[in-house]
């Protein structure tokens, strides 16, 4: 169960795209996830300002993102104090939680997903959540989602790139119950690119995304 993979000069050139041509048209995208979403934060959060997920606003009937017991997020610094950037981070956070709840629901057409992506990006999670359905697979642990950016391109577009420490994140097989505890490396550490776009209801939609494991930007 394993996302496709991007050499690294790729992903950086796709930042640099994302970046620079963000209200272009949309683009080829890939996306990969060799190991499931969700990592254990442990104690590595440190000093830093977490938070189990952002709010949502009260003004838009969102899906349900609450996840199982043994399945935990956390968000750290996912405010910039610019209420523009803080919106795009808050459902850059939310269409990350949406792939965990469609996976834990065993769920490839989610109403999560379909709410907070849309385009490649769509299809994408779909394709990812559907090898775990296929699998009869789940998930199990905690990420950490950490070191967000964000860059605008008018009022409706944004770059977001950020990290996810997946280092105590593991696949649970559904009939057997087994968790599959692979030891922690660096390709638990993801680098993401989003690219997301505000809709009518005033929603980031995440359009296109990419991911790099073991990029340097988020390795320890």
């Amino acid at each position: 169960m394993k996302r496709r993979s991007l050499p690294v000069a790729a992903v950086l050139a796709a930042t640099a795209a994302l970046l620079l041509t963000a209200c272009g048209s949309e683009d080829e995208k890939s996306s990969d996830n060799d190991k499931i979403a969700g990592a254990d934060v442990g104690d590595g959060g440190g000093e830093a300002k977490a938070s189990t997920s952002p709010s949502p606003s009260q003004d838009v009937d969102r899906p349900d993102l609450s996840l199982p017991s043994d399945v935990k997020e956390v968000f750290e610094d996912w405010k910039t104090g610019d209420a523009t950037k803080d919106a795009v981070l808050k459902d850059a956070g939310f269409s990350m939680t949406a792939v965990s709840r469609a996976i834990t629901d065993s769920d490839a057409k989610s109403p999560a997903l379909s709410f907070y992506y849309k385009g490649t990006a769509l299809v994408d999670a779909v394709e990812w959540v559907q090898t775990f359905v296929d699998n009869d697979a789940s998930i199990t642990g905690a990420i950490r989602y950490y070191s967000p950016t964000v860059s605008l391109s008018g009022n409706k577009t944004a770059a977001v790139t950020l990290c996810a420490d997946e280092s105590k994140a593991f696949n649970k097989f559904l009939k057997t119950n087994k968790v599959d505890r692979s030891a922690p490396s660096d390709n638990s550490y993801v680098y993401y690119v989003s690219r997301l776009t505000l809709n009518a209801k005033g929603v980031w939609i995440t359009t296109e995304s990419i991911s790099k494991r073991g990029s340097e930007k988020c390795t320890p």
